[in-house]
């Protein structure tokens, strides 16, 4: 097997005959070669890396913009395998905040369960778990000295006839605790023997220590067999974005355990990204992706700053206007090829970010070189991205706006931040991206589903087993306009759309 960085690969000689007549492509100028094949498409691995120690169950991750990626995003995409960045147009707070919710979605151990007194009323806790969005319905219930003396669980809420009693009349009394120092394989095992699917730590005087969750020990106990995206101590993968020299935000983030924070800059080749990139791996101990760039001497740059994994694509995507405004940028299959030459000698996964409208274009894009590919416009109109959906013309939508947007710079410092525009005020705003909307899609998962099998299918006309004999094995042809045509359905009124394609085009 040839290795990546060390040998030539297949794909070499095409894109230096292309460097050599100074052409670059994208993904609709190109298609991978079809080889022989041993793989099926459900027996591939997708396991990749955003950064040199953050994981992926699926290469794939969604995008640092407030139409995108918040705590449902993130907890979705991790559930998934996956990673969310949360973007950063928000208080360092009110980020940090999000990203503990992706933290705590799954726990090994609750270390700080959300307690509730026994004269509360059920209404009153209905009516906080419904405000502060809790996606769990299990509490210990305390005294007023703070002792345990039930729980409440969602059995408890659902048989309760009277929303007006108090919590000590409805929890559940026959409860079993453990001493605050157990551990998760003491805590499993006493949970199935007693039946119980939660299982509150205490210390002398029955003080909530934590709480173990049946759910969580099960699946770190059973190796994670649900494929979900987590850390070493079995919670959630989480990413945040932030700015250069945004180190208050970086101090919230990682209170929170965030496991990678993302400087996210429109050019990321700079004194002063490379700046904060140094100072936050000299003072944190957090991985660090740094985006944009799309030129081999700027992945060097950052390589050697430190940099644990770098974002590709300047201009790429659906609302962004920064080619055609600034008349910079290359086309993105181009730029992912020549940046992961020199990223491969750093050991630094590359990551995709924007230009993608197909599955297939996972494939190309991995492929290419990257380790992994950034979504935006292809996951903005799912139910977990932020916003409300909208009737017009007989169809559901969802916004969709790029941060350089006018808009999205208005209301955001940060996004001026992004741009270089901070000291501009409103009438002297240089737009680099639109604000506009797209199709409502359902659900994260089902649209994830072809997302997925879309590259499975993929690996399995070049008979890759995992992402990384992709990029080895990966080869291209350019194709004619005529070619692109011919890839799409034509000659025909296409009556049903199916999933995995869309119409408008």
């Amino acid at each position: 097997m040839q290795k990546k960085g060390t040998k030539t690969l297949p794909k070499d000689e095409f894109f230096k005959k292309i460097e050599q007549l100074k052409i670059a492509l994208t993904f609709d100028d190109v298609r991978l070669k079809s080889g022989y094949s041993k793989v099926m498409p459900e027996q591939v691995n997708l396991e990749s890396k955003f950064s040199k120690n953050t994981p992926l169950k699926i290469p794939i991750t969604s995008a640092a913009m407030d139409t995108v990626t918040e705590h449902k995003m993130g907890i979705g995409m991790a559930l998934l395998g996956g990673l969310g960045v949360i973007h950063r147009n928000m208080t360092p707070e009110e980020q940090a905040s999000r990203v503990a919710r992706v933290k705590y979605f799954l726990n090994g151990v609750v270390e700080k369960p959300i307690c509730v007194g026994e004269n509360q009323s059920i209404e009153e806790i209905l009516k906080m778990k419904e405000e502060k969005d809790f996606s769990f319905s299990t509490f210990p219930v305390i005294n007023d000295d703070s002792r345990l003396v039930g729980v409440l669980s969602r059995n408890d809420f659902d048989f309760c006839k009277d929303y007006s009693v108090k919590a000590k009349d409805a929890m559940s009394k026959n409860i079993i605790a453990a001493p605050k120092n157990t551990g998760l394989k003491k805590a499993y095992d006493i949970m199935v023997k007693n039946k119980k699917k939660v299982l509150p730590l205490i210390d002398k005087e029955r003080r909530i220590k934590g709480m173990y969750v049946f759910k969580d020990a099960q699946r770190i106990i059973m190796k994670n067999p649900a494929g979900y995206n987590t850390d070493e101590n079995g919670q959630l993968v989480a990413a945040a974005a932030i700015g250069v020299n945004d180190f208050e935000r970086v101090e919230f983030l990682v209170q929170k355990k965030v496991n990678v924070v993302v400087i996210d800059t429109a050019h990321a080749d700079t004194k002063s990204v490379i700046d904060t990139l140094k100072t936050i791996k000299k003072n944190y101990d957090v991985d660090v992706v740094v985006g944009n760039v799309s030129e081999k001497e700027a992945v060097r740059r950052l390589a050697k700053a430190g940099a644990d994994g770098i974002k590709v694509g300047q201009g790429p995507g659906s609302i962004c206007t920064t080619r055609v405004v600034a008349g910079i940028g290359s086309p993105q299959v181009s730029a992912v090829y020549k940046c992961s030459q020199v990223a491969d000698k750093y050991n630094i996964p590359i990551c995709a970010d924007g230009g993608l409208k197909y599955s297939g274009d996972i494939s190309i894009a991995i492929g290419a070189g990257a380790s992994n590919v950034m979504m935006g416009g292809m996951l903005s109109g799912t139910k977990e991205a932020p916003g409300d959906v909208i009737f017009k013309n007989g169809r559901q939508w969802k916004q969709y706006r790029g941060m350089g947007s006018i808009s999205a710079m208005e209301e955001h410092k940060s996004s001026r931040e992004r741009y270089n525009q901070v000291s501009s005020d409103e009438k002297g705003l240089i737009a680099e991206g639109v604000e506009g909307l797209k199709p409502y899609k359902g659900r994260l998962n089902e649209v994830m589903l072809q997302y997925v099998s879309g590259l499975k299918k993929g690996m399995g006309y070049v008979g890759a087993e995992n992402i990384e004999e992709l990029q080895n094995k990966a080869d291209f042809i350019r194709i004619s306009t005529a070619g692109k045509e011919e890839s799409h359905p034509h000659n025909v009124l296409i009556t049903r759309e199916p999933p995995n394609y869309t119409i408008d085009r």
